[in-house]
């Protein structure tokens, strides 16, 4: 938990999604087991232009087909099926997300399992993207979750495989990247990059 964590919440509370509903300040905030954490302030350019081509990439191909992909601020509630917002204790707001199933989506995001999560590395969140939420993802069944990392200009691609995440790949930025869930999709990580 970060200071600024700290300094605003009780740390022998667990919040929830009604709680996270209330925060009205300027901070964005994710919530992880009842833990709020404070997600980076303001993205840098370079992740902005990253984010940018890879929603590009992935909305183009996904043009009358189901599934959609939401860039954030995007709530995906995980373990929330069949729960009320006071029951929800994990809020996450991946850089870039995948849902292949309608009914997880609702005016406020998914309520459920993404099918794909991109997260973009910052130095503020590098920790909690190749852990926390590493280890989040994994847990409630993401099946493919990539780590961009921007100033290293790699994706590291994670494929869920009998309910733990190997490592299919890490690509830089002369590749071209097929992604797992849809069979005649690859991304153009020179566009990336560039």
């Amino acid at each position: 938990m970060s200071d600024a964590t700290l300094s605003r919440f009780d740390s022998n509370r667990r919040y929830t999604y009604a709680d996270y509903l209330n925060w009205t300040n300027d901070e964005r905030w994710e919530l992880v087991d009842g833990v709020p954490y404070a997600m980076s302030p303001a993205p840098s350019r370079k992740h902005q232009e990253v984010l940018g081509e890879l929603s590009r990439q992935f909305a183009n191909y996904l043009v009358g087909k189901p599934c959609r992909s939401y860039i954030a601020p995007f709530d995906v509630r995980l373990f929330a099926e069949d729960k009320s917002d006071e029951q929800i204790v994990n809020v996450v707001q991946p850089d870039l997300t995948v849902v292949c199933d309608d009914s997880k989506l609702d005016d406020r995001g998914c309520k459920g399992t993404p099918d794909l999560v991109v997260e973009i590395l910052s130095p503020a969140t590098g920790k909690q993207d190749r852990w926390l939420k590493y280890k989040l993802y994994e847990r409630v069944g993401v099946k493919e979750y990539w780590i961009v990392d921007p100033l290293l200009q790699t994706v590291e691609v994670f494929i869920l495989d009998d309910e733990r995440y190997i490592l299919s790949g890490v690509f830089g930025n002369k590749d071209m990247l097929r992604v797992t869930l849809f069979e005649d999709l690859e991304i153009d990580l020179r566009l990336v990059f560039g």
